[in-house]
């Protein structure tokens, strides 16, 4: 009879949790990083759930605001033919491209050997993939890498919901490089990391439509975007053998252009993007 091993228990668990946190993943939230810069050995899994947050103050909360308010008081929802208004197209582009809200985080990370490292990560709103390298010390490491995701959103559950903004039907890719020094304490009970992160993302919705279906008919409403942004990145985790608790904060500035219906805008500012996750290394 085969033993059920601790270590076994282990990435039982890690991987219900795991699941349990995508089953429930809703849109939204930041796109963040949650590793220290040192990668893994080569074989060693580490897997991570958490929640990314993703906020706009300034500008682009205002935007995104005042669109709402013309939806409420526009019959229909929207002031003048839909797409035709700079302001609510403001308002489009931020709830589109930028993303402001919570969403779950869900990683796994894999060591390939000469201190090079691959990830996978859900964010709610979109699927990352990365592949790094670390040059270590006997404490300190710094990292280089580079990413790709694929924005997708199903379930926004209101957090940027607008009239004429069917952001199910947003998809769109990207790429980023973010570049990480960290230190970690013997043992590994302290790691702490930070660094620049920057990047870009396209994203495009098919279709923009609201209740009641077709309200502008023969027209196919649109939403294309293109957003760029940098920023820093610090982040510290601490635990015991396999179990480390993570906090990341990012902090970056951002800017898109778009087209709504044939109406071209740029949004820009500030956006923060905190993060938290439970680690499991096996």
């Amino acid at each position: 009879m085969r033993r059920v091993t601790a270590s076994a228990v282990e990435r039982a668990a890690a991987l219900f949790t795991v699941g349990s946190v995508l089953v429930l993943s809703g849109c939204g939230g930041g796109a963040p990083l949650l590793h220290p810069a040192r990668t893994l050995p080569a074989g060693d899994i580490r897997v991570a759930g958490g929640l990314s947050g993703n906020f706009v103050p300034g500008s682009m909360a205002s935007d995104l605001q005042a669109a709402r308010e013309q939806a409420a008081r526009s019959p229909g929802g929207v002031p003048g033919p839909p797409g035709s208004n700079p302001e609510y197209a403001k308002g489009a582009l931020v709830a589109a491209a930028m993303a402001p809200g919570i969403a779950p985080f869900v990683g796994a990370r894999v060591g390939l050997g000469s201190a090079f490292e691959g990830g996978l990560a859900y964010t709610g709103r979109s699927v990352r993939v990365d592949a790094r390298k670390s040059f270590d010390g006997k404490e300190t490491s710094l990292s280089i890498g580079i990413g790709g995701s694929a924005a997708l959103y199903g379930r926004d559950g209101g957090q940027n919901e607008l009239p004429f903004v069917d952001l199910g039907a947003l998809k769109g890719y990207g790429a980023d490089i973010p570049v990480l020094v960290g230190w970690e304490s013997q043992g590994g009970l302290y790691r702490v990391w930070g660094g620049a992160r920057v990047g870009f993302e396209r994203d495009s919705v098919q279709r923009l439509t609201s209740e009641p279906k077709d309200p502008v008919p023969g027209q196919q409403l649109s939403l294309d975007a293109t957003r760029f942004y940098g920023g820093g990145v610090v982040g510290i985790a601490t635990g015991l053998r396999h179990v480390h608790v993570a906090l990341e904060l990012q902090m970056a500035y951002q800017t898109a252009t778009g087209t709504y219906n044939g109406t071209t805008v740029s949004v820009s500012g500030l956006s923060v993007s905190p993060a938290t996750a439970v680690l499991w290394s096996f």
